[in-house]
């Protein structure tokens, strides 16, 4: 089994609009995921440094990985993926998006316990049309890939409805935790953060993370997702 979650951490301000890293990295150990992927993960001005600094990271169970953008970023356009320091990033790239703002995704292949996964992390646009856009693009790179590995698709996609906008691409092939409403922290109506894996994994469990820590950390809830990877491809 391998635990996946996603995390929009509002650059860790909190709904107490206080900046609390601290806070997000408690919330993620209530989750004890091996897989996270985390959206607004870096600051949006200036050297768009990593939230979470270095020295609260290096004492938790979670390692970046790494895609090589910006000597202070944690990820691309805010998009991070953390790994248990066990596993194994046998490879990783960021993903290009069509968008008027700064938006991109970002992709990596990670062994777990002899066990492939390919994990995208995203955060899509606010506007529909861009967000068709974006999940048309992040498709068509998964699909191109030279090989096909067992997937999870994980991230803060904006989007209010389960079968239309970007969700036609996205549930073509690939099928959807439901995991319940993530947004708003304090009072979550909303299913704007979304966990799809492809046919090789089955969800086994799922749901939103709703904790004391969590409704303050940030706006958006955490989701996560335990998937079985008994009929993925295995490394010999």
């Amino acid at each position: 089994m391998i635990k996946v979650a996603s995390y929009n951490m509002r650059k860790g301000i909190g709904t107490d609009r206080r900046r609390r890293p601290d806070r997000i990295l408690e919330v993620l150990r209530e989750i004890n995921a091996d897989v996270i992927c985390l959206q607004e993960a870096d600051r949006r001005f200036g050297a768009r440094a990593q939230v979470i600094g270095s020295d609260l990271l290096d004492d938790s169970i979670w390692r970046p990985v790494p895609f090589g953008t910006r000597e202070a970023s944690m990820g691309w356009h805010g998009n991070a993926i953390l790994v248990r320091r066990d596993a194994e990033i046998v490879d990783r790239e960021p993903i290009h998006l069509p968008a008027l703002e700064p938006r991109g995704a970002v992709m990596a292949d990670i062994r777990l316990d002899g066990t492939m996964l390919r994990v995208v992390g995203m955060h899509l646009d606010l506007s529909g049309l861009w967000r068709r856009r974006q999940a048309h693009a992040i498709m068509s790179h998964v699909d191109v890939s030279t090989e096909r590995l067992p997937t999870v698709m994980m991230g803060d996609l904006n989007e209010w409805s389960a079968a239309t906008g970007a969700m036609r691409d996205f549930t073509r092939g690939y099928q959807v935790a439901d995991t319940g409403p993530s947004f708003h922290a304090r009072r979550p109506v909303a299913r704007l953060d979304k966990i799809m894996v492809s046919p090789e994994l089955r969800i086994v469990a799922c749901g939103v993370h709703d904790s004391a820590t969590a409704r303050v950390a940030s706006d958006h809830l955490p989701i996560w997702a335990t998937l079985d990877s008994n009929t993925a491809d295995r490394s010999p």
